[in-house]
Order: structure tokens, then C-alpha cells, then sequence
């Protein structure tokens, strides 16, 4: 799911795994280079599929049909791939299936799977299922779905009606042919984390007028020999006995706790040439032998066997190591979270004369989108099976709507009162009409529409609702209100809500790389707070079909379950993650006030059995001023007529007060 933590100086990162406590500045450029120059890939879930089947066609004379099923993956382009069979079920038109097949689940992209269910001749039934030709064999029915459509649905099951296709005209004839059950099981070794701190003793000093600048690498071996990065710790400057903080090591990234891993320490050096300091090769099994031992191991210079006959001065340890489980993000999923989609467009003057074919919001006639189009099919394409229902806010700025003043925050359906639409096409509807509608203008301003969105936030959040938002900007040029911007953007993020912003044209974006943590520093409002968490990814759309080995929904998409699970593991004012109950399975989350210190005996415990997990959120007391719908009044008048669409949508502010203090009472009591 691209759960990868960036790299920094001074602090933990995660490459794969995940450090124990989220709070991390900016990256390292040259770490990031040196671990992608080994092959790292970003971490992913495991699902296992499980089928049977209902009401079959009989296709024997003188028996029940004897089914099986084949499960494919379906590219962009109609090809198919062949995952795996089911076994034969003989005399049966109510199959349930044994044989259980793994997908690999990527939340950024939408993964097309067929099913398809056959008769199989009795006379074959000799010869192993995935060597039989299955046009030998009767074709009962098929049916189609996405991934994302199990994952999304109450219990991860999904039924489906079997068709026919009429190859000729590649279309579906309804008819009786029965249903498909389809069941999804995260594989739960995925779920089982190690909790490690590692610590070093007399490193060699690899650096002139300081002493060395150490972080670790954990490496596991796959087939051929080749070395694979799962983990590298934070560095750590001026240190020859650094004890580096706790992380989170997912036992699915490693395969087993007797699989080999080599850790390695390097001194790091900015131009990405970084010095070996040592390395040693221990399973996890070992790793919580010397941990129970407190003794530490000796660091060879090579694992080679000739090499490690020499053995250095520098010494590992293992100061702790635990195991727990580590729910995800399918968890929350299946808890009944969900992810609300919204938009927001630029409408300035840079962006040319919709009505010229060189204007970024040119309509072209032969249906290729422009690059706004793109942006919100590909996103929306992704984002859409996870916001239930399917109706989403779509807002504008830059412009003069509807023959009104200059705008920075305005409904894009010409609406007073409310903002959303309906499903992607209208989003795609809305939008063509607005060309027509709205007059060009400017600066570009994104403040409103980010405090618009954390005004919906922060009145999920004030509710209890189990809602998490995405809010999509697509821009063609850099803002002008950079320092409002960071502060509504440091507000934002101590509520549920990422932003993903797309910078269309062939501006220079240099400047907006400084909204995305990935890129630099925390970010830091005028008043000296830093943002609690990294709530923005920014991609240049140049950049990625120049690129055209990802797509725009991928590179904006893969950074947004790790910023999801950063808040609902450890929310702003709690800072307390999940505490499992190992012999009940329950999830113990601990929710507190923000505003005193909470003593053992009030503290209010949600004990929520499994299965299903069980989606649990915090409710922080302290109400972010992003909620405040009379401050928002005031700024939006400030920033340039229109207002904001959402001030319309919020509650009476006394309705506010009273949902607010009955809230408190309620935590209180309890």
C-alpha cells in the first residue's frame, strides 16, 4: 500500500516498517537514494480469497455439475492473468470451494478481477486442476469486480450475479446462472509486528573533525542471494555509541522469525557515499535471544566467510524487542471507516481561455480529458469504493463564480447551500458546466478551501463519526498565500485529513515542495507550531506521465494509508496507541481529554471484540479552530467574497456549544 515512511536526519524513519512514534521531520535525499538504489519497494497486504457458489447451472444428464472456479487479474488493457483453480466440487450446484488463493492488495490502484466458473468433464477429473484446458470444459458464468469493492463491503464478502459473454460483442446476457460468493481474509501474519531498539558500542570514527554520523540498515535475503532493504533506522549525528529509537518491524516484510536479516551501519555522508561501519546477519529469533541476554554481538567488516575471520571492536544490541499485532489499514476498513472524497479546482487566469485548445481547461471535442480531467478520473477511479455515499464536495477557487465577486472557496454545482455531487460524473458534469459559468481571475489562493475542508473534519471529528477525508487540489500554478496556507495546513493536521495537491502546466513548482513533509521540514505556522503529523503529498503532473511507469493516482495515493493510520493509531491529544488484548483479541484504546491530565481510574476504555476490527476513534476535546464556524465566516469575508460553501452546511454555533459541552459531560461520567 506504499506504507513507507521518509527518511530523516535526526529522527526515526521507516523504510517498510514503521517507527513507533510517528512525530518526524523532513527526508534525507541521499539516504532515499541509497536505499531505492537496493531495491526497495513499499509495503503491501496480502489478501486471501475464498469462493462457492449458488444456484448453478445442472449441465449433466444424469448428475449435478461438477464446478470449478478460476480466478484472473484484468489489466487496463483487457488482458488476463491466471491467479490460480479452485479443486472440483463433484455433484454439486452449491459449491464451496477449499482451495484458497492470495492477491496482493494495493490500496492506490484499482485491481480488476474476473471469475469464472466451469463444468468439468468427469472423464478429466484424473489430471491435476491447473492442467486441465478449460476450453474443453463447459463455461457456467462469470462475474467481474475490483479489490476494492470486497475490501470495502460488511464482512469482506461480496456476491455477485454469474453472466454469459457474448464474445462477438464483448457484452454481458443477463441470465439465471446463478451467484458468486466472494469472501476477502487479510493473511494475519501481515499483522504481527516486532517493537525493536537497537543500540551500538565503539564505532569506528569515520569522520575527520567530528565523530561518526551512524544509521542502520536491516536487509532480508531473497532468491539468488540479492539483499532487499526492509528497514533503516534515523541518523544519528556525532555519536560512536548511538541508541537508536524504538520501531515497528512487520514480521510479514521479513517472512518468518528464522528468516536471515542482515543489519548493517553505515556513517552517513550528504553525497549518498555512505561508509560501512560493520554488519551482522541474525534472524528474529536471535535478535530476542540476545535481547533476553543483554549481551551484545560483534560487527564484522563482510559477511563473506573468508572476512569473518576478522572481527571488529563494534558491538549490536538488542535493548528491546516484543511482539504484538498491529492492525491495519483493511482493519479500520472493516470496521466501517471510510474515506470521504473532495475537490477543489483552480480557476485562475494562468490557466488560459477554456474556449482556446492551448487552455489548460480546454474541453477537446474528440473526449480526451485535459489534464483536470485526468487528475479527477484517476484519483476519483481510486477513492470512490471508500466513500459509502458516493456524494462529494467539489469546490472552486480563483474566479469570479456565477457573476459574483473574486472567489477562493465556491461551490462548483452553482449551489448556495450545498457543495456536493453525485458520484464521479458529477464531479466531470459540474465542471464542464462551470466553464461556462465562472469568469477567470486570481491569485491563487489555497487557504479557504483547506479550512472549508477541515471544517468538515472537525465536524465528523466533534461527532464521533468514523470518517477520514481526502481533500484533492489541482493547481497550474504556485500559490500566493504560501504562509496561510501553512498555518491552515498545521491546523489541519491534528484532524482526520490528508491533501493531495497536482500541480498541472509547466509552472515551476519548486516552491509547493515545501507544503509536502516528504520534501523538506515539518511544516511551521506563523505562530512557531510545527504540523503534528505530514498531512500533504504534492506531485507535478508532468512528472508522472513523463515518467509513465506510474500513474497519477499511484504517485499521489501511496503515501495516504500510512498519513491515515498515523492519525487513527495515534490521534492528536492522545498520543496513545491501541493497546491489543492478547487473550481476548480486543482492542483497548484509551481516549483522554486534552485539556488536563486524566487520572487511571476516568479513564474511558472502548472494548471492542473482534471479528470484525473494530474502527475506533478519538475525540479530542480541544475543538481545532478549523470547526469554528463564526471564525470561518469572518475569514472567508476577508479572503475575497463568495465565502465558503461548507459555512452554509455547519450547525447554529449555539448547537455547536451544546454538542460540545454534552460531549465533555459524557467523558466525564465516564
Amino acid at each position: 500500500m506504499g506504507n513507507c515512511c521518509s527518511d530523516v536526519t535526526d529522527d526515526k524513519a521507516a523504510v517498510g516498517g514503521s517507527p513507533y512514534n510517528p512525530d518526524a521531520p523532513g527526508p534525507n535525499d541521499a539516504v532515499d537514494v541509497f536505499l531505492k538504489s537496493r531495491g526497495y519497494h513499499g509495503l503491501f497486504s496480502q489478501i486471501e480469497l475464498s469462493l462457492s457458489a449458488s444456484n448453478l447451472r445442472d449441465m449433466d444428464m444424469f448428475s449435478k455439475s461438477d464446478p470449478m472456479a478460476v480466478i484472473y487479474t484484468k489489466g487496463n488493457d483487457g488482458s488476463l492473468q491466471e491467479i490460480g483453480r479452485t479443486e472440483i466440487v463433484l455433484n454439486s450446484l452449491n459449491p464451496q470451494w477449499i482451495t484458497k488463493h492470495t492477491v496482493t492488495y494495493h490500496f492506490e490502484m484499482v485491481q480488476m478481477l474476473l471469475f469464472r466458473v466451469y463444468d468439468v468433464d468427469r472423464k478429466l477429473h484424473g489430471p491435476q486442476v491447473k492442467t486441465l484446458k478449460l476450453d474443453e470444459q463447459q463455461f457456467l458464468g462469470e462475474a467481474t469486480c475490483t479489490l476494492s469493492e470486497i475490501v470495502t463491503k460488511p464482512n469482506w464478502l461480496l456476491t455477485m450475479d454469474l453472466v454469459d459473454v457474448i464474445e462477438s460483442t464483448n457484452t454481458t446476457r443477463p441470465k439465471n446462472k446463478g451467484k458468486l460468493n466472494v469472501h476477502a481474509e487479510e493473511v494475519f501474519v501481515s499483522k504481527t509486528t516486532t517493537e525493536l531498539t537497537f543500540r551500538c558500542s565503539d564505532l569506528k570514527n569515520m569522520d575527520f573533525f567530528s565523530k561518526s554520523d551512524s544509521f542502520l540498515v536491516i536487509s532480508k535475503r531473497v532468491e539468488g542471494g540479492t539483499t532487499i532493504p526492509v528497514y533503516k533506522t534515523e541518523v544519528l549525528k556525532n555519536n560512536l555509541n548511538p541508541i537508536w529509537k524504538p520501531f515497528l518491524l512487520y514480521t510479514s516484510q521479513v517472512g518468518s522469525k528464522d528468516t536471515p536479516l542482515t543489519i548493517e551501519c553505515f556513517n552517513y555522508n550528504s553525497n549518498g557515499n555512505h561508509n560501512p561501519l560493520g554488519k551482522v546477519q541474525k534472524s528474529l529469533a536471535e535478535l530476542e535471544k540476545l535481547s533476553s541476554s543483554g549481551q551484545g554481538v560483534h560487527m564484522f567488516p563482510s559477511l563473506d566467510k573468508d572476512n569473518q575471520k576478522k572481527i571488529l571492536k563494534s558491538q549490536l544490541f538488542v535493548d528491546k524487542f516484543s511482539e504484538r499485532v498491529q492492525h491495519t489499514f483493511l482493519d479500520y476498513l472493516a470496521g466501517g471507516c471510510e474515506l470521504n472524497f473532495m475537490v477543489a479546482v483552480d480557476f485562475t487566469n494562468s490557466n488560459g481561455n477554456p474556449r482556446q485548445p492551448d487552455s489548460l481547461h480546454y474541453i477537446d471535442h474528440s473526449g480526451r480529458p485535459n489534464a483536470y480531467q485526468k487528475a479527477i478520473l484517476e484519483v476519483g477511479e481510486v477513492l470512490h469504493f471508500y466513500d459509502y455515499d458516493k456524494k462529494f464536495p467539489l469546490w472552486g477557487f480563483g474566479a469570479r463564480p456565477f457573476d459574483g465577486p473574486v472567489s477562493h472557496c465556491f461551490n462548483l454545482n452553482g449551489s448556495s447551500v450545498n457543495s456536493e455531487v453525485e458520484g464521479i460524473e458529477g464531479i466531470m458534469t459540474a465542471y464542464r458546466q462551470a466553464l461556462f459559468n465562472v469568469s477567470l481571475a486570481g491569485p491563487t489562493i489555497f487557504g479557504p478551501v483547506i479550512k472549508a475542508a477541515g471544517l468538515r473534519a472537525g465536524q465528523a471529528l466533534a461527532a464521533n463519526e468514523k470518517k477520514y477525508f481526502v481533500l484533492l487540489i489541482i493547481t497550474d500554478g504556485v500559490i500566493s498565500d504560501l504562509q496561510e496556507t501553512k498555518d491552515a495546513l498545521v491546523k489541519a493536521s491534528d484532524l482526520p485529513l490528508s491533501i493531495l495537491i497536482i500541480g498541472v502546466g509547466g509552472a515551476d513548482f519548486n516552491e509547493m515542495e515545501i507544503l509536502d513533509a516528504d520534501k523538506g521540514e515539518s511544516l511551521q505556522s506563523s505562530t512557531g507550531r510545527l504540523a503534528s503529523r505530514d498531512i500533504v503529498q504534492f506531485v507535478p503532473f508532468r512528472d508522472v506521465i513523463q515518467g509513465g511507469e506510474v500513474s497519477v493516482a499511484q504517485s499521489l495515493l501511496a503515501e495516504l494509508p500510512s498519513q491515515f493510520l498515523t492519525y487513527m493509531r495515534n490521534p492528536p491529544g492522545s498520543r496513545h496507541p491501541s493497546i491489543i488484548d492478547t487473550h481476548s483479541g480486543a482492542i483497548l484504546t484509551i481516549a483522554r481529554k486534552t485539556t488536563t491530565t486524566v487520572a487511571p481510574e476516568t479513564t474511558t476504555i472502548a472494548c471492542l471484540k473482534q471479528p470484525p476490527p473494530i474502527c475506533v476513534f478519538f475525540v479530542a476535546m480541544n475543538i481545532p479552530e478549523t470547526i469554528d464556524p463564526e471564525k470561518m465566516k469572518s475569514e472567508e469575508s476577508i479572503n475575497g467574497g463568495g465565502g465558503s460553501p461548507s459555512i452554509n452546511e455547519s450547525p447554529n454555533q449555539n448547537q455547536k456549544k451544546h454538542q460540545i459541552k454534552l460531549m465533555q459531560n459524557q467523558t466525564n461520567i465516564k
